[in-house]
């Protein structure tokens, strides 16, 4: 029977990789790293029935494409949740984001106070916005009460079903 012999070298990174497969007649798959200062730092030999190659490399392939993802960094650009992501409403946190709506000044930008009240609960823009209208808050104009009006509209039942804690001033709200 004749053998028949595979060899590559590839570099990744800062480690030379070099790989040996041959049949005789069980197929052989040997591979070694080494970084640049020539220390070994990979190394390894599979011993598989000739026709198990092309099967056990798709396998080998899956295992380690998932593997690398796990100790892999993040992409690059890739946002990161933030800490109270998923994490349930409180009444109290709830307070304090109702509290901290009302109490701006008048002509602050919504979206500013948005994003400064998502950093502050360490959760994300989208959350603080959808939650607002919930504990009675207008989102597009802060320091400004939701109006039973533009709850309904907007088909929000908040902790209390629906009430809006507090009275808001009739001047004030959307629609009154």
């Amino acid at each position: 029977m004749t053998t028949t012999t595979y060899e590559t070298e590839t570099r990744i990174g800062p480690t030379t990789y070099r790989l040996r497969a041959f049949a005789d007649p069980d197929l052989f798959v040997e591979v070694s790293g080494t970084d640049a200062s020539g220390l070994l730092v990979a190394e390894g030999t599979l011993r598989l029935p000739a026709d198990a190659g092309g099967a056990v490399g798709k396998l080998l392939n899956q295992v380690l494409d998932a593997l690398g993802r796990l100790g892999a960094p993040p992409p690059r650009g890739g946002r990161q949740a933030p800490a109270n992501a998923n994490q349930p409403w409180t009444r109290e946190l709830d307070d304090e984001l109702r509290d901290h709506w009302l109490a701006a000044t008048p002509g602050t930008p919504a979206a500013d106070l948005i994003r400064a009240l998502a950093k502050r609960q360490e959760r994300s823009t989208t959350s603080i916005r959808s939650r607002l209208p919930r504990v009675g808050c207008d989102p597009d104009v802060a320091g400004r009460p939701l109006s039973p009006e533009a709850a309904q509209l907007l088909g929000v039942q908040g902790r209390d079903q629906g009430e809006l804690r507090g009275t808001p001033d009739p001047e004030e709200v959307v629609g009154g």
